[in-house]
Parts: C-alpha cells; sequence; structure tokens
C-alpha cells in the first residue's frame, strides 16, 4: 500500500494581490472544537460575526453575514438573488474582474451593457453616470479594487447617482476591504460583497456580503422556501417574480439561516465561521483608520523602493489601488523566471498577470498580515539580487535604502 508523506508546507513570504499570509492567531482558531452549528454558542458567534461586518462594512444595514464559499461565491449571490432575467444591467469595466461581473450577470439572463476603459485607468464618475441616465439600467455593477491592473474606481458620486435615479449599485470590494476605506452607506452602495483571502488575512472560503433594504425588497419579492422545509398547508412561494435560480447561492434563503428563525439551509461552515471572527476582531482591534494608514505607509515604501531599483511602475497613478503595485517587466527580462527564482531561492511569491497585461507586468501585493516592512524589504532586495543574475542593470542597494528612507519619515 502506498504510504504519503506528512503534510509540512514550505513556509512562504507570500505578496500577492491574494491570497496571502494568513495571521497565526486566524490559523489558531481554525483549529477549534466543532460546534452543532444550532449550539447556541455557535449562533452567537454568528451573530457577533454579523456585528463586527457592519463595522467593516461601515454599515447600518440588517444584513451583513458571509457566504460560504470563496469570493466568487458571494458575487454569485448577491447577483443571482438581484437581477432577475431581462433586467437591463450596466457594468463600467476597466479589468479582468469587471468582466467577470458582466459574464456572470449575462449567466443570470439580464441584458447587459458594457462600458469599457483602457487597462491602467479609472472611469471618471460623469462618464459612468451619463451612460446610466442613456441606458437606464436596473442595477449598476462595478469592482472598486481592481487587482489586474492595481487601480481602485471612485464610488461616492456613482452611488449617490444611483440612489437619485433608483438603480441598485452592486459593488466588488473583494480586493479593498480590510485594507482600503469601503463606506457603503456613505457611498449610497446597496449591496457590496468582500472576501476573506486578501487584506482580511483570513483563508480563501467565505465572502462576506452586506446589502440594504433597497437590495432585500427585491430579494424578498423572488422568495421561495425549499420544498422539504414546508410545514402542511405552506406555499412554496407567496409572489409571481421569478425565483431565485440557486438554491444554495439564494439570498432569500440565507437570511432566514443568518436571521433570527434560523432555518435550516446547509451545514454551516464552522471553522471558517471561528477564522473570520478571529480576522475581524484583530482587524478592529487595530483599527480601521490605523488598518488603513498601515497598507499606505507600505505601500510608499514598496513604490520607493521599485522606483529607485530603475523600475517603472505601471498604470495611472491617480487611480492607484493601495494594496497591490504593479510593475512593468524591463525589456529582455523574463518576468516568469524572475518570479520562479523568487520563490525557489527566497520563498517569495509575486504574481503576474492575464489578458492584455500577460507577460507585461508583475504584480506585488501589500495586504492584511503580509503587509509589512520585513515583507517589504524582503522582496525589495531579493528582487534585486534576482533581476542583477537574470542580467539587469539595477543600482545595487538604492530600493533598500529609498524604503527605509519613507520608513524614517513615517515612524518620526
Amino acid at each position: 500500500m502506498k504510504s504519503y508523506r506528512e503534510l509540512s508546507p514550505s513556509p512562504r513570504t507570500i505578496m500577492t494581490p491574494g491570497p496571502v499570509e494568513v495571521d497565526p492567531r486566524v490559523l489558531r482558531a481554525l483549529s477549534y472544537p466543532i460546534l452543532g452549528q444550532f449550539d447556541p454558542e455557535f449562533t452567537a458567534l454568528m451573530n457577533d460575526t454579523m456585528e463586527m461586518l457592519r463595522s467593516l462594512f461601515q454599515t447600518d444595514n440588517r444584513w451583513a453575514y458571509p457566504i460560504d464559499g470563496t469570493s466568487r461565491s458571494g458575487i454569485e449571490a448577491v447577483l443571482n438573488s438581484l437581477i432577475e432575467p431581462g433586467d437591463k444591467v450596466l457594468v463600467p469595466i476597466y479589468g479582468r474582474f469587471g468582466n467577470l461581473l458582466y459574464e456572470i450577470a449575462e449567466r443570470c439572463g439580464a441584458e447587459v451593457v458594457a462600458l469599457d476603459k483602457e487597462w491602467g485607468e479609472v472611469f471618471e464618475p460623469d462618464e459612468v453616470i451619463a451612460a446610466m441616465k442613456h441606458e437606464r439600467p436596473a442595477l449598476l455593477l462595478m469592482v472598486h479594487g481592481e487587482t489586474s491592473t492595481g487601480r481602485m474606481q471612485p464610488l461616492e458620486a456613482i452611488g449617490k447617482a444611483c440612489r437619485e435615479q433608483d438603480i441598485l449599485f452592486v459593488v466588488d470590494a473583494v480586493a479593498t476591504i480590510g485594507g482600503v476605506s469601503v463606506e457603503t452607506d456613505a457611498w449610497c452602495m446597496d449591496a457590496v460583497i468582500g472576501g476573506t483571502q486578501k487584506c482580511l488575512s483570513v483563508p480563501s472560503g467565505m465572502a462576506p456580503i452586506t446589502y440594504n433594504d433597497r437590495a432585500e425588497r427585491k430579494i424578498a419579492a423572488r422568495k421561495k422556501v425549499e420544498r422539504g422545509l414546508l410545514a402542511p398547508g405552506d406555499a412554496v412561494s407567496g409572489n409571481r417574480r421569478p425565483a431565485i435560480q440557486s438554491n444554495y447561492l439564494d439570498l432569500s434563503q440565507l437570511q432566514d439561516y443568518w436571521g433570527p428563525a434560523r432555518l435550516n439551509h446547509h451545514t454551516e461552515m464552522t471553522s471558517m465561521l471561528y477564522g473570520l471572527r478571529e480576522g475581524l476582531r484583530i482587524l478592529l482591534a487595530e483599527g480601521l483608520e490605523e488598518r488603513f494608514a498601515r497598507h499606505r505607509r507600505h505601500e510608499a515604501a514598496l513604490m520607493a523602493g521599485l522606483a529607485a531599483m530603475g523600475l517603472t511602475l505601471y498604470g495611472n497613478p491617480a487611480c492607484k489601488l493601495p494594496v497591490v503595485t504593479c510593475v512593468m517587466i524591463p525589456e529582455g527580462i523574463d518576468g516568469e523566471a524572475v518570479r520562479s527564482m523568487l520563490l525557489s531561492s527566497f520563498g517569495i511569491e509575486i504574481a503576474s498577470s492575464f489578458g492584455v497585461l500577460k507577460g507585461r507586468i508583475w504584480r506585488i501585493g501589500t495586504m492584511g498580515y503580509s503587509c509589512s516592512q520585513k515583507n517589504v524589504l524582503h522582496v525589495l532586495g531579493a528582487l534585486e539580487a534576482v533581476l542583477i543574475r537574470h542580467g539587469a542593470v539595477v543600482p545595487a542597494g538604492e530600493g533598500l535604502q529609498a524604503a527605509l528612507a519613507v520608513y524614517d519619515v513615517y515612524d518620526r
């Protein structure tokens, strides 16, 4: 009989736009004993998590809870629950994940209209608002932080225009939540989707979401109780609107699971909820503003170091995503060979890109627990050594000195 080695993953310095390194306190929480999903001790943890998510999303929404699945499950749950077949949906696209919103909306049966922007830029709010007035969509779907290009879209003016025009505004904040301010209520966002594996520093496997009363009304109008949960005399559906197509990703059913009814839906991901709750506790103990400032501090040091090495940053700096830095691969340098040596010789992982940027840029994340002075200095020193090894002309030591100078300013 074949035997297998004991699991022992290699330690890594993960400087990608996700996943990132997980706080050891979260890893410890994942190992705690299992509770039954309707045990009062466990439902109290569920309530704690909802309360902490409201603080994270900066909202007074009643509904703020995680979808069991990766970030994409949260996007699918929200879009499946809010988009009815035939709804017109406007999707401004400035990178890969705007295209993902387009594709999922199309699969939901929407009439999808795309508004395209050259990658490396974002939209002026007036461009989106003008398109809204022209198309008159039922929903507007936008990405807040686009990790494929390292850009961040301003949302406040767009959200207020959506409210004035009675358009539901749905935002993918997977890359920004926990690292950049996401002001759900102030920016008039009707539904927001986050992720655990980026700035929250929790393993991939849950997608925190929140949505307001405007969104809930549309969800409630499509509610259908699962057949096996019906009591004698109950109706399957109390409305004539098209039912939400997915059972697992049906927010109307998940509300009953997370709400006081505790109506059984699926077996909760107990250990992942432990991890998410601990990650949120750590985040709120640090403080939102302090956490956002920490991400800006290490971003500034990384950018200074890369510039001092003679590398060119990609994209419009006016709309840079603070937690992802995109770097042009120098002419004549094999970008994948550099990434491979960083991993094999230094245990550092940075990301490549895809689509029109495949082979053109590296993407370096400074997110959550990975966002530290130790990691920034480590990646700068290692990248310099590997570039020199691959024949690039790099001013030795300048990158680290520039980063240290930034830290000196911040630490005064």
